[in-house]
């Protein structure tokens, strides 16, 4: 596994074990929500700055971010309060 997509998977692992949403730990480690999702679909690619706030926010140590996943494992549910479901404009059917 690359190392940005190995930093994604233990971000997201870390955040979703501790029920913690994107947009709580983007302000706690003082980043943008957006750039929090795009970390975690791999798209961007953090400084080591960043990624020792966010394991300050996560509560672990930085190389916890760094952690091999276990052969076979899948990918982390999302949390169950998500973003709602985008509501249908009245008279349009």
């Amino acid at each position: 596994m690359k190392t940005r997509a190995l930093v994604a998977w233990n971000v997201r692992r870390i955040r979703v074990k501790h029920g913690i949403s994107q947009e709580k730990l983007a302000s706690e480690a003082r980043i943008d929500r957006s750039y929090m999702g795009s970390l975690e679909r791999q798209s961007k690619n953090p400084t080591i700055d960043l990624l020792e706030r966010i394991a300050e926010a996560l509560d672990v140590p930085l190389s916890e971010l760094f952690a091999r996943s276990p052969k076979g494992a899948r990918p982390h549910k999302t949390l169950p309060k998500g973003r709602k479901p985008a509501r249908r404009r009245r008279g349009k059917q």
